[in-house]
């Protein structure tokens, strides 16, 4: 194999290795494979089955053995070094060329957790809670970092990391100070679980899932392909390159480079980790745990053909370790570590968390805030309006919890009258049944369970109708539909397709028909949500929800009838391009826009206070907020619902479900479905009403424009006092009545998208503070402050 120039670059990046807390995921450097170049390229991995967990190399067809009598738990490599954390993580051991070793760290104590090379730097992440990373090479012209880091990784001359505690953007620093000022610029406004750095460029997983590539695009190597959320599990950067695999089956996909596919070189190959050189990649099988190299820069400087199996010994899929694995391990893991601990698997990305921040969203009551210039009054009145309704809710308890006891109804000794007593009757319930079955097939038998088991009706909030769904033939909705003409479909549901249509009575209604299919796993799914929605909407009578006009099943036909919504769905009027202007839509006034979030708000209340057993929907969007000939909006689609847990400290654990964009991320991380789930969807609602701008969009960079999430667009401009910049320029600025209420409505949506459940309002507190934005609109005479406005046009 020819020698590579020492002038070129290479950043070795895969899977994060974490010493102290056993979890892999994207963005680090260290692992159980290495690449090194410079003078000569070397591929070293750490050998299993052995009684130490020594380091073994290749290097121009020749193996050797590094420290055989020395475990190490990871390894790393750079420009003309790869080094090695020793297990337990107190020491750092480096080798040059010509193998001779150094030393660079020794700390019983403070353990290294992480390390990464780049082509001027060596760097790792310790366990200590004051100066969380040390640097070793260039230690000097490198910015000394006293914050604590998730992850770092480094690339020519710079290093970037994640911090701890931080919700937006990354942080770079290093010798090449002018590429680190531009490669955190980009990412300020994602916030980044993990970041990874190649030769000019870097990567990393947002929260919601996706793969943001930013830097200099000379290769293409940052065109990330069409992906799904949280798709990859690892990625490895090389100098014009970048790799990545897929988590549904651990094959690479690579693009950039010279030219040519790099992911042709590995097709049909699951590996459980990738490293990066030059212009190349290696990788660590699935099958037999060897490592093989492939890539234009591999075949150019190697005589050894396509995909070449280097010969070294068995290599440790990850490092073995004494701790507990969160997890779980490794199937042979025992052999493997030769009875030395234990091999965790690596977590899922989605499951990483972002801690609270300074940043972040004050708590939803009674908590003061940090001010600024141009918000603090507004702030204060937006806040205190959190804490007159928190101070009535715990007053309105109080006075409930003495007259419970007065009366003796808690104790089971008066009877409640019935007109707000659900009425059960039939068989016996032990409560919500938290199972992930599918509900029963048959419609018959469903509307037998709505009728008696689930009949219930609440005086106040809820509509008048109490009509028991009909039951239509297909005859019947063909001949509504015009045969289910294209000209008549408006849109399409959970379980189908739907269709507007008219009745022989005259009534106008949407008849949504489920797709049909053979009897497969899809079919089936759909076959699930026209039942789910079937026994939902029998039983939910509330002005603010879809009301059920009536279904239809014959043979494999399965259709629901809905009472029609004239203005269709809120998606639309926000998001359709006829919708520009500003006199195309009643929508396009602040008053219009905060009650029609106030009606969706109703309408989730109802589900999660009101209905027995509650409803969780799951599916919270704003094109499943519809608009009635009034534009009263309502809640449709629940062939996601589920019944939900009696309280938030009650969880149901369910496999995710729900629309990118909108999926709450401890949902999705945690497979844990409660009432706050259908709050974070609410909130970015209200996000796309304020801004205009749909849940997921491209941003408007030089580099084709990159998804980016409505809430790391929106969240740190209302939280740094910009929500005028941010706000739909459709709708123009808030008049003075409305500038107050649209900044309490701003804060709600904040508090609702708090990355944390637990966090966030219930229903009936977002519902309390948008009736008293309607009311500030209105210009009543309890508005918060007579003050200065502070929401002001560009």
């Amino acid at each position: 194999m020819t020698s590579l120039s020492s002038s070129v670059v290479i950043s070795v990046v895969s899977l994060i290795f974490s010493v102290v807390c056993n979890v892999h995921g994207l963005g680090g450097s260290a692992t159980t494979v290495s690449v090194s170049y410079g003078t000569t390229v070397t591929v070293c991995g750490i050998v299993a089955g052995q009684p130490s967990q020594r380091i073994q190399c290749w290097r121009n067809g020749q193996v050797f053995d590094v420290y055989s009598n020395i475990s190490f738990e990871s390894i790393a490599g750079g420009h003309d070094v790869f080094c090695g954390v020793r297990s337990g993580g107190s020491s750092l051991v480096c080798w040059n060329p010509s193998l001779t070793p150094k030393r660079l760290y020794y700390n019983e104590s403070v353990l290294l957790r992480q390390l990464t090379i780049g082509d001027g730097q060596i760097c790792g992440i310790t366990n200590s809670s004051g100066l969380n990373v040390e640097c070793w090479r260039n230690r000097d012209e490198l910015l000394n970092q006293s914050r604590q880091f998730r992850s770092i990784s480094s690339g020519l001359g710079f290093t970037c990391g994640v911090l701890l505690n931080n919700v937006d953007g990354i942080i770079c620093f290093g010798t090449n100070s002018e590429l680190a000022r531009d490669i955190e610029g980009e990412f300020t406004n994602f916030r980044m679980l993990n970041v990874a750095v190649g030769g000019n460029h870097a990567c990393g997983v947002n929260s919601t899932g996706f793969l943001i590539c930013k830097g200099k695009n000379d290769y293409g190597q940052i065109n990330v392909p069409n992906h799904s959320p949280f798709e990859f599990s690892a990625l490895a950067l090389g100098s014009n390159h970048t790799c990545a695999l897929r988590k549904i089956n651990n094959h690479v996909v690579c693009w950039g480079g010279g030219g040519g596919n790099l992911s042709d070189y590995a097709v049909g190959v699951s590996f459980e980790s990738i490293v990066a050189g030059l212009d190349f990649t290696c990788g660590l099988t699935t099958n037999n745990l060897s490592v093989i190299c492939w890539g234009e820069g591999w075949v150019r400087n190697s005589s050894n053909p396509l995909g070449f199996e280097l010969p070294l010994r068995t290599i440790l899929p990850g490092p073995c370790v004494l701790s507990d694995c969160d997890c779980g391990i490794y199937t042979q893991s025992a052999v493997l570590c030769s009875g030395y601990g234990s091999i965790c698997k690596p977590c899922d990305i989605s499951s990483l968390s972002i801690p609270s921040t300074p940043l972040s969203p004050p708590p939803f009551v009674g908590v003061n805030v940090p001010q600024s210039n141009s918000t603090s009054r507004p702030l204060r009145r937006g806040l205190l309006a959190f804490a007159i309704v928190g101070s009535i809710g715990a007053f309105a308890g109080i006075c409930t919890i003495f007259y419970c006891l007065w009366t003796g109804v808690c104790c089971g000794n008066k009877k409640i009258h019935n007109s707000v007593q659900p009425t059960i009757t039939g068989s016996t319930h032990n409560g919500p049944q938290f199972s992930n079955s599918s509900p029963v097939s048959r419609s018959s038998t469903i509307r037998r369970q709505a009728s008696r088991a689930f009949r219930r009706q609440r005086s106040g909030t809820s509509s008048k109708h109490a009509d028991r769904e009909e039951e239509f033939t297909f005859a019947d909705l063909a001949l509504a539909t015009d045969d289910f003409s294209q000209d008549n479909k408006i849109g399409a549901g959970s379980f189908g397709i739907v269709y507007k249509g008219k009745l022989l009575d005259g009534r106008e209604v949407a008849i949504k028909r489920g797709e049909t299919s053979l009897k497969t796993k899809k079919f089936q799914e759909k076959e699930s949500a026209f039942d789910s929605e079937l026994a939902f909407l029998s039983r939910l009578h509330h002005k603010h929800l879809v009301r059920l006009v009536g279904y239809c099943e014959e043979r494999e036909e399965k259709l629901l009838v809905y009472e029609y919504m004239k203005n269709g769905a809120l998606y639309d009027h926000l998001h359709d391009k006829k919708n520009i202007e500003k006199s195309s839509s009643l929508l396009n006034s602040w008053k219009m826009r905060i009650k029609i979030s106030l009606d969706a708000a109703r309408g989730i209340e109802y589900l999660h206070n009101y209905a027995v057993p509650p409803i969780i929907h799951r599916d919270i969007k704003s094109s499943n907020i519809l608009l009635d000939a009034n534009w009263v909006a309502r809640v449709s689609d629940f062939g996601l619902s589920l019944m939900g847990p009696e309280s938030d400290s009650e969880h149901r654990p369910t496999k995710a479900a729900g629309t990118v964009g909108y999926i709450d991320p401890e949902y999705y991380g945690l497979n844990v479905v409660t009432a706050k789930s259908d709050v974070y969807g609410l909130g970015v609602v209200l996000l796309e009403l304020l801004t205009g701008k749909r849940a997921i969009f491209k941003s408007d960079d030089d580099n084709g424009g990159a998804p980016i999430s409505l809430v790391d667009y929106s969240v740190p401009a209302i939280i740094s006092g910009e929500l005028a910049k941010i706000l739909d320029k459709r709708v123009g600025p808030p008049e003075v009545n409305e500038a107050e209420a649209v900044e309490l409505m701003a804060y709600t949506a904040i508090h609702c998208v708090n990355l944390e459940g637990k966090e966030r309002p219930t229903m009936s507190d977002i519902v309390s503070n948008l009736e008293r934005a309607v009311t500030l609109c209105d210009g009543s005479h309890g508005s918060i402050s007579s003050g200065q406005i502070s929401i002001v046009s560009e």
